[in-house]
């Protein structure tokens, strides 16, 4: 029996989720419709509002309902410090570690050059020009611990040295292959206190 057109297309929108392959996608989809029609109702208008009002903070590039979010906005913040993450989810880990004073800038992604995402899908550009802006005097990277995270801190190294900055890379009391939102906070909060200059 063929699906009618309009669950296929619910059911295709849900296999972008990261890790939700066809079958949980149908069983979304299913619970949805017949179980849970109002938070259904609830998740389009959550999604839709979050499609139309955010964007990304001019300075840090995280999401935000404004041009420059609450973080970069704060004055108690050191201003001469600057942490390079590879998604808000990091940057939130960080923030509930409270180890951590300064501003960030977030990629929105990292170097993989498997996945066809090179430095300019990372932000890499943006980066180089929200370190340079005159206030920065050093920049912490604290992309994940993957092969790809690795490549990415290499080349942000190699744009930013020379350039008058401090660069140090966070410690490795983070899990080899872990990712800094998987990680508990006091681990974290060790891994940037024992950063080491790159």
């Amino acid at each position: 029996m063929k699906n009618p057109p309009s669950l296929d297309s619910l059911v295709s929108a849900l296999k972008v989720l990261p890790g939700v392959g066809p079958k949980s996608a149908q069983r979304m989809a299913y619970h949805l419709l017949q179980r849970d029609q109002a938070g259904a109702e609830r998740l389009a208008r959550a999604l839709d509002n979050a499609l139309t009002r955010l964007t990304h903070c001019e300075r840090c590039n995280t999401f935000s309902e404004t041009p420059v979010c609450a973080l970069c906005a704060d004055p108690t913040r050191r201003q001469d410090l600057l942490c390079v993450v590879e998604m808000p989810a990091d940057l939130v880990m960080l923030e509930q570690a409270r180890c951590f004073d300064g501003l960030y800038f977030v990629l929105m992604g990292r170097v993989s050059p498997m996945d066809g995402l090179g430095p300019r899908e990372a932000n890499l550009d943006k980066l180089a020009a929200r370190a340079l802006d005159g206030v920065t005097r050093e920049v912490v990277v604290a992309t994940n611990f993957t092969a790809e995270g690795e490549v990415t801190a290499h080349l942000i190294a190699e744009l930013l040295k020379g350039r008058g900055l401090g660069l140090s890379r966070i410690a490795r009391g983070m899990p080899l292959g872990g990712e800094l939102e998987h990680v508990d906070p006091g681990t974290l909060a060790q891994a940037v206190y024992e950063r080491r200059s790159l």
